[in-house]
């Protein structure tokens, strides 16, 4: 996690600042009906930051290999209706969720990041991996966010 905490630090930051000097017609633009709108995205990474805060406390608990299911994506932010939340409140919720996640990648030590787990695509796998892939995605999204 030597790499991958600065990393959530610094994605967390670049989007903090982004939100914070962004008018809400910059953050409400949809490029198409189909696309997802800044909000949208950050959304997507709500919806993320607490499936995943979930998986990794769940995978460490587990009295057996972990199994990953997968979350409906789509669903879920239109279900929450992030284009119409206040993109304040949005920001503030991302924050403190991946505060929380960067506590919990801070506490791991090297036997607890090799927990093992199964993805939802049944390849076996463990809680490091899990982690860095967060971060990952992530990054990818803040990218189309940032763009």
């Amino acid at each position: 996690m030597k790499s991958t905490l600065p990393r959530l630090r610094e994605t967390m930051e670049m989007v903090e600042r982004y939100f914070t000097a962004q008018p809400d017609t910059i953050l409400n633009h949809k490029p198409t009906s189909e696309k997802w709108s800044k909000k949208e995205i950050l959304g997507h990474l709500i919806d993320s930051a607490i499936n995943n805060i979930k998986r990794f406390t769940d995978c460490q608990i587990s009295q057996r290999s972990y199994q990953m299911v997968e979350y409906r994506q789509a669903e879920l932010v239109a279900v929450n209706e992030y284009q119409t939340a206040d993109a304040s409140e949005l920001l503030n919720l991302w924050l403190a969720l991946n505060r929380r996640i960067g506590a919990i990648m801070k506490n791991q030590t090297e036997t607890s990041l090799s927990t093992p787990l199964v993805l939802s695509d049944g390849t076996p796998s463990d809680l490091k991996f899990l982690m860095t892939d967060y971060v990952d995605h992530l990054e990818h999204h803040v990218k189309q966010i940032l763009g």
